[in-house]
């Protein structure tokens, strides 16, 4: 039975993995197909190492997807792992339950503050795409902001307890309002746990997002609602949804399943529903210049996940040449788990590759290279009006790395 499965991929350029890899592929998605369903219940699981499924699911962030799909479609499981899977399961669905009441009750208190804002990924992610709080695994709560309100914003944070999670002087706060894009926040019950995001992207990627039309203002503008654990609250477009989370993957550059589970379950959900218009989607991403980006995740979804696309999906692969080619490079980092590095110029050159506009390129290269990053400002503390010299720490710290 592997051996027919790793040799009947989506595509001749799909990666052959390992059959504990291969598995963990076919356990990740919210709502099986039937003839995936009939995978997972034939499929040789003698010949499984069990610790490495179980490793290679947290790792990938889908151990409660696995463990869902697993009690409910494999028959005659090893007892302790059943218990094993079970117990993650539980405790991802206690954890999601917390961050919930805490997105309901800094929701609350932004409308008391009369402050904008919509959360994404975590909680929002889970109820829409995967109906189930517990099916997906998430450590903390992201917001979208307009950064004229961060101020605000950070206060009312600090009013129900939480603190910035790196000291900031005003000055340098300034600069990564600018430069970054988000900023993480403690609380009482562990570190990171809530952030605030101004941008999708820092402002280096050289993604037009705050002239073409996939600003926050813009998401903000477009923002629909939904109801979280029994409190309604804003959550993004449809469109925008899938662009938010095409953008996020690539980022990370796909290297962990759930991301790539994410886009195939917006996907999914939204061609059933009937309520996404990919041509508006699509129209948007050509203008960011992120055609590219889209094209590569949506081969993934498929020739890694095994996933069905729509239609408009299929045409945006069909329509670079270079997006096969690609999507193997990242695929096969997928699988043997290779590790990313934002300081890399190993990142930076895979980033490069992803833009198919000679002018994204050359504005990509020229953010990198003058923009100042956490890094640089850690590396050399200098008064705000010297600022502008943090360009030459950025330049200094590069050729260095270019150079190792």
């Amino acid at each position: 039975m592997t051996e027919l499965l790793l040799s009947s991929p989506a595509s001749s350029s799909a990666p052959q993995r390992a059959d504990e890899f291969e598995f963990l592929c076919a356990l990740a998605g919210a709502e099986l197909a039937p003839e995936r369903i009939e995978r997972i219940a034939n499929w040789n699981r003698c010949a499984l190492d069990w610790s490495e499924v179980l490793r290679l699911a947290e790792n990938h962030g889908v151990l409660p997807l696995a463990a869902r799909n697993l009690i409910e479609h494999a028959r005659g499981l090893p007892a302790e792992v059943e218990r094993t899977l079970r117990s993650a399961y539980d405790a991802n669905l206690r954890s999601s339950l917390w961050f919930t009441g805490e997105l309901a009750r800094i929701m609350q208190h932004f409308d008391r503050r009369q402050l904008r804002a919509v959360p994404y990924k975590g909680a929002v992610l889970a109820q829409l795409l995967y109906c189930d709080l517990g099916l997906r695994s998430f450590s903390d709560l992201d917001f979208l902001i307009s950064s004229a309100d961060f101020g605000r914003a950070k206060q009312a944070l600090a009013e129900i307890g939480y603190r910035p999670a790196a000291d900031l002087t005003p000055a340098v706060e300034r600069l990564w309002l600018r430069t970054g894009y988000e900023r993480a926040f403690d609380g009482a019950a562990g570190k990171n746990l809530v952030e605030l995001q101004w941008a999708l992207l820092a402002h280096f990627y050289g993604v037009g997002l705050h002239s073409n039309d996939l600003g926050v203002e813009d998401l903000m503008a477009r923002a629909g609602r939904t109801v979280v654990g029994g409190c309604e609250v804003p959550c993004l477009a449809p469109e925008d949804s899938l662009l938010v989370l095409c953008l996020h993957a690539a980022k990370h550059l796909w290297t962990r399943l759930i991301w790539l589970s994410d886009i195939a379950e917006n996907l999914r959900t939204q061609s059933q529903a009937q309520t996404v218009d990919y041509s508006l989607a699509f129209a948007r991403a050509r203008a960011l210049g992120i055609v590219r980006i889209l094209g590569v995740g949506f081969w993934l979804v498929k020739n890694v996940l095994r996933a069905e696309l729509p239609q408009p999906a299929e045409e945006m692969i069909a329509a670079d040449p270079r997006v096969p080619a690609l999507g193997a490079e990242f695929a096969a980092r997928l699988v043997r788990g290779a590790s990313y590095d934002f300081e890399s110029t190993e990142y930076f050159r895979l980033i490069l590759k992803l833009r198919e506009r000679r002018g994204d390129r050359w504005r990509y290269l020229w953010r990198l290279v003058w923009t100042p990053g956490v890094g640089d400002v850690a590396a050399v503390q200098l008064p705000e009006a010297l600022f502008p010299l943090y360009r030459i720490v950025r330049i200094g710290r590069l050729m260095r790395k270019l150079l190792v």
